[in-house]
């Protein structure tokens, strides 16, 4: 079972998944500060600093100034204001990353448009069949 468990893990494509999976994480950093850092500031410039996060509904008869008021208080709340946050954050985020994939593509299509290029400027050898008459032509002398 060991040995089963070593086979697995040394396979390419369970190596290649995790080195994903920490890339990912690590890129998920860089986006979520590009969007904290810099892109909301940029549209709370144009949406005259707009917070949804302060919208909410408390569900209880206790009066609360904040949704983490209410939450250390043990009220329910119906935070609808961090919901729209999220899903803004979430069409920022996916924006960007679709941004950069895209970006990506041009980056190995280009690549891969340069090799096909150096490919076809090589010149071609030889076919098989022209080295085997070369041979019959050279053994008849």
């Amino acid at each position: 079972m060991i040995q089963e468990f070593k086979d697995f893990i040394a396979k390419g494509n369970v190596m290649d998944m995790a080195v994903g999976i920490i890339i990912g994480a690590a890129f998920t950093a860089i986006v979520t500060s590009l969007v904290g850092d810099l892109i909301n500031p940029i549209i709370a410039l144009f949406t005259g600093g707009i917070d949804f996060s302060g919208w909410f509904y408390h569900l209880s008869d206790s009066d609360c100034a904040s949704v983490a008021a209410c939450q250390e208080a043990g009220a329910p709340v119906f935070a609808i204001g961090n919901f729209i946050m999220a899903i803004i954050n979430f069409l920022i985020i996916s924006f960007v990353v679709f941004l950069l994939v895209k970006m990506v593509n041009r980056i190995k299509e280009a690549a891969e448009k340069k090799e096909k290029e150096a490919a076809a400027a090589e010149p071609a050898g030889p076919t098989e069949l022209e080295i085997l008459m070369e041979i019959r032509d050279s053994l008849k002398r």
